[in-house]
């Protein structure tokens, strides 16, 4: 890898080389570079007048919208770290834990800014600033402070430095050959870390990027409509995203042509979707990549064609800079064929969780190929086969054991979305008194199917074993919930497969063949 540039300063140096290029599309208007910089230092202006502390983290509302992004530039420019906040709940409650984690007394929005606790009063944005050089930092100084999903307990913060930032969008850039004038599709959430390669490494690098509106992020039509109509040429997003995409393009014969990088990432992708995927997309190279918020993109594939029809996608290679190991049960390396948990170190990552507390269980100090490196451990299980390819099995929290036998819930869910007419698969583990724990199951079936219980778990009974089929499998015709980021979201989820709720559902009348069993 070439040595990394400046995220801040190049965007500086384009926005003045070359005020007039688009930088953003949002809702079919275009913002300039030379309007996106002087909005940023507008709310550059404002953050010195609000928080003349230097040291003290801003909290920002991550809306998406060019002024929401021009608040983050404001902070980049001022050399402040800031949270990106996600929308609050109706009752404020995650956002206002997090904020006071993070030690943050500023949260700001890109029209005014308030402070977290109640009784503060908002003070007008005032006119803009001269532009001016950004303030100096170092690499070790952070910047970007992101959250976990909180899908496996309270979400945690997860601070950046500048130099893995800088490191982490020359490595994109370079990749995906992002350059003055290349359109990227922006998908994902403001408070996601994919947004690192969708908006900051294509503003780092003249680009322009079109945002997706997360009011309509599950409108087949309008995204197959955005990605045609301003001839995006990168797209990176999670499967559900490629899944809404050939949906709305099956029978139109319509083609997107004019991208170059399809990137898949966050989620396993179906093997049915994937196979669409070079009729939708002509011409286009093919990725899965493989990464966490602590450690940002860490494996590549391509996709080549030669990957197994009915099994994961591989993870891939690792990126130039990172070191990986698998790590079995009892704590040793494995050095050849085998599975374990996949531990990362790489140039981009954190130090450690803003809370220390946090990091004794999530970081280990391995010795390989002679030389000693701290690793995070990615809770993820990988499988390494005799060609080296490594292919993603699950995660720890996903082993549970039923009538005594150990259960990968992911392989489960694999097994039921290959079946033709599953559209959408979440299988979880439950408590029971007599078997310990047993497997529910919630699938959405595709449109017009007659697909029913009875004929699931037959497909499920040939392809896993007696305690792998779920006890319970729930049928619906309704998309299953999701998470900001577009991943299954799994509490609600919970709740409907408790043994109470799921004793009133069987009790009920059902509305069609096989609905539960």
């Amino acid at each position: 890898m070439t040595q990394q540039q400046s995220l801040v300063g190049s965007f500086v140096s384009h926005a003045t080389g070359h005020p007039g290029d688009p930088a953003l599309v949002w809702h079919g208007e275009e913002t300039t570079y030379g309007e996106l910089h002087r909005l940023a230092e507008r709310e550059r202006a404002r953050i010195g007048r609000l928080a003349p502390d230097e040291d003290e983290p801003i909290g920002i509302l991550a809306a998406k919208s060019p002024s929401t992004i021009a608040l983050v530039l404001a902070c980049l420019l001022e050399g402040r770290r800031f949270l990106l906040l996600p929308a609050p709940t109706p009752e404020g409650r995650t956002s206002h834990a997090l904020v006071e984690r993070a030690g943050i007394r500023h949260v700001l929005t890109p029209d005014s800014p308030r402070a977290p606790g109640p009784g503060a009063g908002d003070r007008p944005a005032e006119p803009g600033a001269e532009p001016g050089a950004a303030r100096d930092t170092e690499p070790a100084d952070i910047s970007f402070m992101f959250t976990t999903s909180g899908s496996t307990g309270q979400p945690k913060i997860v601070p950046l430095s500048t130099g893995a930032v800088d490191r982490f969008t020359t490595w994109a850039g370079e990749r995906f050959g992002i350059r003055r004038g290349t359109t990227v599709l922006n998908y994902a959430p403001l408070t996601f870390d994919l947004c690192l390669l969708d908006i900051w490494t294509t503003l780092k690098y003249g680009g322009r990027v079109v945002l997706v509106d997360p009011a309509r992020a599950t409108h087949p039509g309008h995204l197959l409509d955005l990605v045609s109509r301003h001839r995006v040429q990168l797209v990176q997003a999670v499967p559900m995203f490629y899944r809404l995409l050939v949906d709305a393009a099956t029978g139109s014969g319509r083609r997107l042509d004019t991208v170059e990088h399809v990137v898949f990432t966050g989620d396993s992708m179906p093997a049915r979707c994937l196979a669409e995927l070079p009729h939708l997309f002509t011409g286009a190279r093919l990725y899965n990549v493989y990464g966490c918020t602590e450690t940002n993109d860490s494996f590549l594939h391509e996709v080549d064609g030669t990957e197994p029809a009915d099994g994961p996608v591989p993870i891939g290679r690792p990126l130039p800079g990172v070191h990986a190991v698998i790590v079995d049960a009892d704590g040793g390396i494995v050095t050849g064929p085998g599975t374990g948990e996949l531990h990362v170190a790489t140039p981009f990552q954190t130090a450690g969780y803003l809370d220390r507390e946090q990091n004794a269980d999530r970081f280990a100090t391995h010795r390989h190929e002679g030389e000693t490196r701290r690793y995070f451990r990615s809770g993820d299980l990988v499988r390494r086969d005799r060609d080296g390819r490594i292919t993603l099995e699950g995660r720890n929290d996903h082993q549970v054991k039923v009538r005594g036998t150990r259960v990968n819930t992911h392989e489960v869910e694999q097994v039921l979305l290959a079946h033709p007419d599953v559209v959408e698969a979440a299988v979880l583990a439950v408590p029971d008194p007599v078997a310990g724990r047993l497997l529910r199951s919630v699938v959405r079936r595709a449109p017009d199917s007659r697909l029913n219980s009875l004929a699931l778990r037959r497909h499920c009974a040939q392809r896993l074993p007696l305690t792998a089929v779920p006890s319970t499998l729930l049928i619906t015709d309704d998309p299953l919930p999701r998470t900001s980021t577009g991943k299954i979201d799994r509490t609600p989820i919970e709740r409907t497969c408790s043994p109470s709720q799921l004793q009133s559902q069987l009790s009920e009348p059902q509305p069609s063949e096989g609905t539960a069993t």
